[in-house]
C-alpha cells in the first residue's frame, strides 16, 4: 500500500545458481522486515541491487576467522563459503543472545568450518572470553584475517588485536539507507585513514571496510 515508503539494505544470504534463487536472512522487527514476512510465493517484490562492495579474500590465506553477533551472522554466511570455495580454513565464532537465537549454523557446518558457539544466556559472550578464543586461534597460527559484523564491542577486539597481531580484517557495518545509491548520503559514516578522520558512505564505499580504518559507533 506504498508504505513504508524507503527500501531496507539487506546483505545477500545464499545464491542457488543452478535454481536460479538468492535468498535473505532477516529478523521481523519494523513495518518492513513484517511487510516482508506476509509476501507469498507468486507475489511480486521490487528489489534493487547488488549494491555497494563486498568481502575479498585472498586465496593465500590458509585460514581466516569470522565473528559475527545476532543477525550479522546472515552476512558472514556466504563469506564462509566465498573462503571454502578458495580452500581457506574458516573458524566460525557466533555469538547470540541465547542459544536459540544463533543463526547460519547450518551454512558454517556445509563448508566445514570450525564453529564456535558463545551466548550471554551461557556466560560465553564477554569481551574477555571470545578475545581468549582469538588469542588461541592466533598462537596457533590459525588466523590470516579477521572478519567481523554485527556488534560494535566485538569489532572493537579483533581491531585491537589485529593491529597487535598486524592481521588484516574487514568489517561490513550495518547502516540505515535511503537511496542505496550513495546520492542521499544519509549513511555517511566517519573513518580513520592515516591519522585523519574522513567520510565514507556505507552504501556504495563499502557496506565491507577495512576493519582498522572503521571507528566505533
Amino acid at each position: 500500500a506504498g508504505a513504508p515508503f524507503l527500501r531496507r539494505p539487506m546483505s545477500v544470504y545464499q545464491v542457488d545458481r543452478a535454481l536460479g534463487r538468492i535468498e535473505f536472512l532477516y529478523k521481523c522487527l519494523g513495518a518492513g522486515t513484517h511487510g516482508m514476512a506476509t509476501l507469498k510465493p507468486g507475489d511480486s517484490f521490487n528489489v534493487m541491487g547488488p549494491l555497494g562492495v563486498g568481502f575479498t579474500v585472498d586465496p593465500s590465506w590458509r585460514d581466516i576467522v569470522v565473528l559475527g553477533r545476532g543477525v550479522g551472522l546472515a552476512t558472514l554466511a556466504p563469506l564462509a563459503q566465498l573462503a571454502a570455495g578458495q580452500n581457506v580454513g574458516v573458524t566460525a565464532i557466533l555469538s547470540a543472545q541465547k542459544p536459540d537465537y544463533v543463526m547460519s549454523v547450518d551454512v558454517f557446518e556445509s563448508v566445514g568450518a570450525d564453529i564456535i558457539t558463545v551466548t550471554d544466556d551461557e556466560g560465553t559472550s564477554a569481551v574477555e572470553n571470545v578475545k581468549a578464543i582469538l588469542e588461541d586461534r592466533l598462537a596457533r597460527d590459525r588466523a590470516d584475517a579477521f572478519f567481523t559484523c554485527g556488534s560494535n564491542r566485538l569489532m572493537l577486539l579483533m581491531k585491537e588485536l589485529g593491529a597487535a597481531h598486524n592481521i588484516p580484517g574487514q568489517v561490513a557495518l550495518e547502516q540505515q539507507m535511503a537511496c542505496g545509491l550513495g546520492m542521499c548520503f544519509c549513511c555517511v559514516r566517519s573513518f580513520e585513514v592515516a591519522d585523519d578522520v574522513i567520510q565514507r558512505r556505507v552504501c556504495c564505499e563499502g557496506p565491507v571496510f577495512d576493519l582498522q580504518e572503521a571507528l566505533s559507533w
